[in-house]
């Protein structure tokens, strides 16, 4: 188990430097024009997948990072360059964990390949698990998924909403109910391959931010699927099933919703440093801004009132890096989250990333408020960090929860 650390070793920064030139030089360049056009980037992601950043490959070598550190660092820089973009990229990367970790060999062998494509052919995968009554309530989840043993297919039918790459996608993983008995703990995933009869894309939202990712509904009609695209097979989910069963039966139920709750848990410090990233960016351009522009014959950070608002970004967006990377090693360390620290760390780099980028804006005044500088695509964009992977208000309920013992609602 590698120790806790603040330094990145000589490989991580050559990775980090390497990602950052990307972002710097493909990414920022093509940010305002996809943000208009609200369309998915594919010639960005394409260029990605050339130099090997979109690909399972690079994603693995970051997610086994010992010290925990890959992921974080990877994910900061692609979202300072442009959050949009970057959850175009990254987005598949959800997927083909979600196959990674919970797939059969077969599974991950047949199905993370067709998710990428080629760098001459790219291809995108979506996750597809909120519904549209089921967003920070995972346990009202409808979209259900029914087992014909005479044919060995599973038939799914349902609607996801909130979808990265929904509808688009080559390869669909859907979590659907599959014993509604059992909550949360009688949920299974499943693959839909490409051109499956009765998948189809709902309403496309047109979003206040991250606008180059695409994000829509996934309807499922009686959509049929082998058996063999369960994720980790039926003699799992069965004996997964038996157990949960038990444990409802002998009172434990609230124990198994905690043990699901910590799975999500895990997630979410890769999200806190999405929002590192667009903070950083929006600071990074105010000061910019704020040491070149001049009233009054002189730089508006040689006063206070500027000055100090700089002096604070910098410090919380340095706290919440640093809430993010414990978290995030804490998780490949394997130490439980005690305290709710991946909560933690998302609830604060989100709050922070919101605050960051509207101080940037108000730095920059009236350009702040115009599509000629990025602090005001960065201030859209950080809207989302406090709704997707869990609202704000859903953190401060796991961390209360989770410190005090006690069902608060």
């Amino acid at each position: 188990m590698a120790e806790f650390t603040m330094e990145l070793n000589e490989d991580q920064t050559q990775v980090r430097d390497w990602i950052h030139g990307f972002a710097a030089d493909v990414i920022r360049p093509a940010a305002a024009e996809w943000d208009e056009r609200e369309e998915t980037p594919w010639p960005v992601i394409q260029e990605a997948a050339k130099v090997g950043i979109y690909s399972l490959d690079f994603y693995a070598q970051q997610f086994f990072d010992p010290t925990g550190l890959g992921i974080p660092m990877a994910m900061e820089e692609l979202f300072w360059g442009d959050a949009g973009i970057a959850l175009s990229i990254v987005g598949t990367g959800l997927a083909a964990i979600g196959v990674l970790a919970n797939g059969t060999e077969e599974q991950i062998g047949t199905w993370i390949p067709q998710m990428y494509g080629t760098p001459e052919d790219v291809k995108v995968a979506a996750f597809c698990s909120s519904e549209p009554d089921a967003g920070s309530d995972v346990g009202a989840m409808r979209t259900r998924a029914v087992y014909d043993q005479a044919k060995d297919e599973w038939v799914l039918n349902g609607t996801k909403t909130w979808a990265t790459n929904g509808g688009i996608a080559n390869v669909h993983i859907v979590v659907a109910v599959v014993d509604p008995e059992l909550g949360t703990k009688g949920h299974a995933s499943f693959i839909v391959p490409p051109g499956t009869p009765g998948l189809s894309q709902g309403q496309k939202f047109k979003k206040h931010g991250i606008r180059a990712s695409h994000t829509a509904e996934v309807v499922l009609e009686d959509v049929r699927i082998p058996g063999s695209c369960l994720l980790g097979g039926k003699e799992k989910l069965d004996e997964r099933l038996a157990r949960a069963r038990e444990k409802a039966r002998a009172g434990g139920g609230e124990r198994v919703k905690n043990a699901a709750m910590a799975t999500f848990e895990a997630s979410r410090p890769a999200v806190g440093a999405m929002a590192v990233g667009t903070a950083r960016a929006a600071y990074e351009v105010a000061l910019d801004y704020a040491k070149t522009r001049t009233q009054f014959g002189r730089p508006i950070i040689d006063n206070q009132g500027v000055a100090f608002q700089l002096a604070d970004m910098r410090t919380q967006i340095d706290a919440a890096r640093l809430l993010v990377w414990r978290a995030s090693w804490m998780a490949v360390a394997g130490k439980p989250f005690t305290s709710a620290e991946g909560s933690m760390s998302k609830l604060y780099a989100s709050e922070v990333a919101k605050k960051a980028t509207a101080q940037a804006v108000q730095i920059l005044g009236g350009n702040g408020f115009t599509r000629e500088y990025p602090v005001e695509r960065m201030h859209r964009d950080a809207a989302v960090y406090t709704i997707f992977e869990g609202t704000s208000e859903i953190q401060r309920l796991v961390i209360a929860r989770t410190l005090s013992g006690m069902p608060i609602r």
